[in-house]
């Protein structure tokens, strides 16, 4: 493993042991790759996974035809934040998974919070 990896990785657990996802505020949980930028609300307690999104599905795939990454990561943020408010999750606790929050994950966590997302 690479030690930007590690690093990465030592982050992730220093954040999660701080952090833990309830049925009352679960964790949006962020996990970004070169192309792409995965998200999903996840109760910790339960070990549910209660919604989820990403830039890879289909009908964000359309949209994000010459867009910039940064403004996709927006897009999904926005969208999870619908699911989650149709679901009847307002309070989240967001967990950037151990990535520096800038670029992408501040523009998720933008869109999130423009969508209605309280965190």
């Amino acid at each position: 493993m690479s030690s930007s990896i590690d690093s990465r990785q030592k982050r992730k657990l220093s954040i999660r042991k701080r952090i833990d996802g309830t049925p009352e505020r679960p964790r949006l949980s962020v996990f970004r790759s070169a192309k792409h930028i995965y998200v999903q609300v996840v109760d910790d307690v339960n070990a549910v996974t209660l919604a989820a999104s990403s830039s890879i599905l289909n009908e964000m795939r359309l949209q994000f035809k010459s867009v910039k990454k940064s403004e996709q990561a927006n897009a999904v943020g926005r969208q999870i934040a619908s699911v989650c408010l149709k679901s009847g999750i307002q309070k989240v606790v967001f967990d950037r998974n151990g990535f520096r929050y800038h670029g992408r994950i501040s523009a998720l966590a933008d869109g999130a919070r423009e969508g209605g997302l309280i965190f």
